[in-house]
């Protein structure tokens, strides 16, 4: 029996190699992952290692009630100062404490906007040796900076800001513009500059007057001497540390703390692309037991002999069993070598638009090849389990007597039967979802999605009859006779109509899902943008660290800027909860800002009136007149009288008072956001350029209007569409590979059909358009089912969104779901041009003499 499943896959290599094709893309994306997260994994991990080599020992510095992080100059105050770095080094065992300052710089870019990723903009003391050189920042050109007025940075920041040795580098850190001279270019292994921050490097005594004060530091890194116990060093370490201010960490402890991160970083991702590997392998199931079923079906007679000769039903299934474990085995080896290239290919592409993963062989390991190629012979061989029951249950005689019978009523009844049950359950598993409010019902609304997508494809072939007939109805009308013939076919075997149309069913289910949620979203979060802001610029830092008040009457004289209103926040606490309360000029906010009051009004707010937004009033029970007994971060108390209740504004925020309360409980005074109206709301570079003059060109402003700011709240959930068509792709290829397949073999089951209309006069061309005409109705069948399901599950589980988004609604994207139905009629087209042209080529002679 292995000999004949051995021979079987031999004699019908062609018609199995459009199923091996989709067992291939499955586990090249199953493979491609696997891999893709090994490489990446141990590439960060040694990096990591390579940064933390020679570390036997971090003191880091820690904040306590008497001695606050912040002093009242604005910088940090540390425990971490040169006395207790010399008794650290006095200890027996250690061999050097290096002594680092870190804070952050954002650079300024070639066209003023900053370069790096906000808080990954690192900044650090360059510590050189006799020689001066500094083996943490090994240089690549130039000196390390030894003067107040010199800047070292990475190469990636230095090519990225184009300058080289020499030139004037514009930065800041919390504060205003700041200038030095580059005099040195070094290198980095450290991850946070890697995957998309930057570094800049000054001499100890400049980095401590910008971050923190003179001879104290953010951490001390301990070298042991050779042959020093690590544990040990940690130890004593720790004994001389003040209580409470400071913390002593090993270097094997910071390594694993590293790796875990890591682990945790690279899952998610994993995690996302093995779900769409799923996808993909589960659309290939339908592919694979259709082309079995069809297989056996053209091999019933030899089926029946084998029977008749002796073997048992057992070995019928075996043998077929056997067949598709080696197709399976051979596909998923070709698969997984092409997954190893995609692992490669992805990598590549994510580190350019960013993603910072560090360089590092290949990793191919034992589990990813074992993983890929069970997963591959595992779905096969279940995709064939059904058929080859199939084949062992048939009647030697009665196999001997027919080609293809067709399906027993009493099975689809059955079938039909159950896929009603399974959709009403999944149907009503999802009205329950439709009843909840919050992201917490996502498991059950996946469930029911899960159970309804199932439902539907069981009741497949009862829907495609219906389906089926109206398309054909089309077609007839269009085409006259192909039409009508290619309706005819497709109704034939509503099962391998239904089987190939799921393929496309599936993955078109989940895309039409996403695009559906995604643009409900992405308007609502456009309009919970902008719905509240008349202004037309808002203003910010990267870092948050805020503006400079004074700077609100200098942007306020730029010509063509009409009103420039300050947002200052303060948080106090009460009643056990925290919140915050906007500060701003009252009398000039509404020329800004839309604030629309259910009851009460700012008139007369007073020093420490304030005003609600609607939401928080419903969530805390307040109404106006209420008071509330506040105690702000500084230990103030103060009495806040409501004042008013205004519509949710995502501008505004949850409370609004005047900016006075705000700036008595503020350390130092300070403007979190500005907002903007200009003359004929105004936008463009007209206009943001001398707003950032007048600001100070600084690197950490943000200076949005309100397609920035559309763009910056949305444009998440856009790139997660765009991710998700690229990887659901895979899902709709191996779709189009399953309708080639089952028309190229339904066209070798009509060969004497297709002979024979050919004598009675249809036309080659006649052949090809039935044949692309089935392939179109089936594809549309498929895109009908898809889309539906889509559109449904969406609308059940929109309400999931509404606690983060409360403006969403359902909106259908015509335009797109209208692509998706070009997309399945183009898929219709493609997947027939060989089957089309295999079939009209068949000699007319010949085929009438098939068997």
């Amino acid at each position: 029996m292995l000999r004949t499943a051995l021979r079987n896959v031999l004699a019908h290599k062609a018609r199995l190699m459009m199923t091996a094709l989709a067992v291939l893309l499955g586990v090249a994306f199953v493979a491609g992952t696997l891999i893709f997260s090994d490489t990446v994994g141990e590439a960060v991990k040694k990096a990591s290692a390579k940064n933390l080599s020679g570390v036997a020992v971090s003191v880091k510095a820690l904040a306590d009630e008497n001695a606050p992080v912040t002093g009242k100059d604005g910088k940090r105050t540390t425990a971490l100062d040169d006395k207790l770095a010399d008794t650290v080094r006095a200890l027996p065992g250690v061999q050097s404490v290096r002594r680092n300052v870190t804070g952050t710089a954002t650079l300024a870019g070639p066209d003023g906007i900053p370069i790096g990723n906000g808080w990954q903009n690192l900044a650090a003391n360059f510590q050189p040796d006799k020689d001066g050189y500094d083996a943490r920042y090994p240089l690549m050109t130039g000196r390390g900076p030894t003067a107040a007025g010199e800047i070292a940075l990475d190469e990636a920041t230095a090519k990225a800001a184009g300058h080289k040795v020499g030139d004037t580098v514009r930065f800041a850190t919390d504060g205003p513009v700041l200038t030095k001279k580059l005099v040195g270019i070094v290198t980095t292994d450290d991850p946070q500059v890697t995957a998309g921050g930057s570094l800049a490097l000054f001499d100890t005594a400049t980095a401590q007057k910008m971050y923190l004060h003179p001879g104290q530091y953010d951490e001390l890194v301990v070298g042991a001497a050779p042959g020093a116990d690590q544990k040990a060093l940690t130890a004593k370490v720790r004994e001389i540390l003040p209580k409470e201010r400071a913390e002593a960490t090993s270097g094997t402890e910071l390594a694993a703390e590293q790796s875990r991160m890591i682990a945790g970083k690279n899952e998610s991702l994993s995690q996302t692309l093995l779900v769409f590997a799923g996808i993909a392998l589960f659309v290939g199931v339908f592919i694979i037991a259709n082309t079995f079923t069809m297989l056996i079906s053209q091999r019933s007679r030899e089926i029946a002999l084998m029977r008749a000769i002796g073997a048992s039903r057992r070995q019928v299934v075996r043998s077929v069993l056997a067949e598709a474990a080696l197709l399976g085995l051979v596909s998923s080896a070709v698969g997984f070598a092409l997954g190893a290239g995609l692992a490669v290919g992805l990598r590549a592409v994510l580190n350019a638009n960013g993603a910072g993963f560090p360089n590092g062989p290949v990793i191919i390991s034992p589990a990813a090849v074992l993983s890929s190629l069970g997963i591959g012979v595992v779905v096969t061989v279940l995709a064939a389990w059904l058929p080859s029951r199939k084949a062992a249950k048939i009647a030697p005689v009665e196999a001997l007597n027919t080609v293809e019978a067709p399906p027993a009523m009493r099975s689809l009844v059955i079938r039909n039967a159950l896929g009603a049950v399974i959709t009403g359950a999944g149907v009503a598993i999802m009205f329950y979802v439709r009843t909840l409010k919050d992201s917490d019902g996502l498991p059950v609304a996946m469930a029911g999605g899960m159970v309804t997508l199932t439902g539907v494809i069981i009741l497949a072939p009862l829907l495609s009859r219906p389906l089926v007939s109206l398309a054909g109805v089309v077609t007839t009308r269009l085409f006259g006779i192909g039409g009508k013939l290619a309706k005819e076919n497709a109704l034939r075997n509503p099962r391998r109509t239904a089987a190939t149309a799921s393929a496309l069913m599936i993955g078109l289910t989940l895309i039409t899902g996403m695009t559906v949620v995604g643009n409900s979203a992405q308007r609502a979060m456009d309009e919970m943008t902008t719905r509240g802001l008349k202004a037309d610029f808002k203003v910010g830092t990267s870092t948050y660290i805020g503006l400079d008040p004074a700077l609100t009457r200098k942007v306020a004289d730029v010509p063509g800027v009409e009103a420039a209103v300050p947002l200052s926040q303060a948080a106090f606490q009460s009643s056990g909860t925290f919140l915050s309360v906007n500060g701003t000029d009252l009398a000039t906010v509404g020329e800004v800002a839309r604030l629309d009051f259910t009851s009460g009004s700012l008139a007369h707010a007073g020093a420490n009136g304030i005003a609600v937004s609607r939401t928080a009033a419903k969530k805390n029970g307040w109404h106006t007149g209420d008071t509330l007994d506040g105690t702000f971060l500084e230990g103030k108390k103060a009495k806040l009288k409501i004042v008013g209740v205004y519509e949710d504004n995502e501008v505004i925020g949850d409370m609004i008072g005047a900016a006075s309360l705000v700036e008595s409980h503020l350390t130092s005074p300070k403007v979190d956001e500005l907002l903007i109206k200009t003359e004929g709301g105004r936008t463009g570079d007209e206009l943001e350029k001398p707003i950032r003059h007048a600001l100070g060109d600084s690197p950490l402003l943000k200076v949005q209007d309100h397609a920035d700011l559309r763009k910056e709240n949305a444009g998440d959930i856009e790139t997660v569409i765009y991710i998700s068509y690229g990887l659901l792709g895979m899902a709709v290829l191996i779709a189009v590979v399953g309708v080639v397949n089952t028309l190229a073999m339904s066209v070798f089951e009509r060969t004497r059909e297709i002979g024979m209309l050919r004598a009675i006069g249809l036309a080659r061309g006649g052949i090809k358009q039935m044949v692309r005409l089935e392939s179109v109705v089936i594809a549309l069948f498929g895109a009908c089912l898809g889309i539906g399901v889509g559109v449904f599950l969406s609308w059940a589980a929109g309400n999931l969104v509404n606690e983060g988004l409360p403006t969403y609604e359902l909106l259908l994207p015509w335009g797109r779901l209208a692509l998706f139905v070009l997309i399945a009629l183009v898929v219709g087209v493609l997947a027939a041009l060989w089957p089309a042209r295999r079939a009209a080529r068949l000699n007319m002679l010949e085929a009438i003499g098939a068997q």
